[in-house]
């Protein structure tokens, strides 16, 4: 939908440039054809100093086809950099249609072998049971992305309507990734609580748990650690609440801080990445943010580093946003 919108502007800029370099031609010819002949007849007629005319003619002249010209290179600048964002978003489209085909493929194709193997074998209470779970975790897999695409949808809606519930985000935090452990398989959550104080903030339930799953998995699917930690801390000032979301994984380039929150953007070659995603992930935790009134940022040290990712919230009193 943006992109159309866009199409229609960058045509008449590129339009507005031709009629602006045409107009400067016939401009030109104009003067020297129309304007030259007009003046001789006068000079010669008045024996007027040429120089004092034609100069300052030709200063009006220069001025305008500066200006044209000028206004020629804006709009072709503006329509180069329209093309170098069109074939951005492109690319990372095109990323995000294959890396989303094969997240969608790849556990359906695994359902299906196990399904085969139940029907073709007699196994054990044992083996089956250890099929099953496996099953379980590419349904797990589907399901999350299935889900994201849902989610896309309804966070993008702006205003987004939804009710928002007075919580205290320590208690909320804890026990839902205390609930929800088996999400996380392979992964451990920490949570650390302050010592003291109300962490109390206006928050939507379900869009908060959104965000917790997505900076989980994010942390633990980006990990190459032999135990990926997400270490989850709280801090407060007068106005608002800041969780730090601490993890041991592949940590973030500085220049790839702010594009991880893109949509459809994705670390590296997505051709080679080992951890496959849709793209989706920090572009929803984002937009959560957003609807929350706060503010998202991520440090890290580098390559290997870990990454830290801020979410800081207002303090506020129990509200509906509509």
């Amino acid at each position: 939908m943006k992109r159309n919108k866009l199409m229609p502007n960058a045509i008449f800029i590129f339009i507005f440039s031709i009629v602006a370099l045409v107009s400067s031609f016939v401009l030109y010819i104009y003067w020297y054809i129309e304007i030259s002949s007009g003046l001789d007849e006068v000079v010669l007629k008045f024996g007027i100093d040429p120089r004092q005319v034609f100069e300052s003619q030709t200063a009006m002249v220069i001025v305008v086809l500066s200006l044209l010209v000028g206004m020629i290179l804006t709009g072709l600048s503006m329509t180069f950099v329209y093309n170098q964002k069109m074939q951005q978003l492109y690319r990372l489209q095109n990323n995000f249609i294959n890396n989303f085909t094969h997240e969608l493929k790849t556990p359906v194709t695994s359902l299906k072998l196990y399904l085969e193997t139940f029907q073709k074998h007699d196994l054990s209470k044992e083996d089956q049971q250890k099929f099953v779970s496996y099953m379980l975790q590419d349904v797990h897999r589907l399901t999350e992305n299935i889900t994201n695409i849902l989610d896309l949808g309804r966070i993008e809606s702006k205003p987004f309507k939804g009710k928002f519930v007075e919580q205290d985000v320590v208690a909320f935090v804890s026990s839902f990734y205390q609930q929800n452990a088996h999400l996380f398989q392979g992964g451990l959550v920490t949570v650390v609580p302050p010592q003291s104080g109300h962490y109390e903030i206006a928050l939507n339930p379900s869009l908060f748990e959104m965000l917790l799953i997505n900076l989980a998995t994010n942390a633990f699917k980006y990990n190459e650690s032999k135990e990926p930690l997400l270490t989850v801390q709280f801090k407060k000032t007068t106005q608002a609440i800041t969780i730090e979301f601490t993890d041991n994984g592949i940590g973030i380039e500085r220049s790839q801080s702010q594009k991880i929150f893109k949509k459809f953007y994705q670390v590296g070659d997505s051709n080679l990445m080992s951890a496959k995603g849709s793209g989706l992930g920090l572009y929803l935790v984002q937009n959560i943010v957003a609807a929350h009134n706060g503010k998202i940022k991520v440090l890290s040290g580098g390559k290997g580093q870990g990454s830290t990712f801020l979410v800081t919230l207002p303090i506020s009193k129990l509200r509906e946003r509509t």
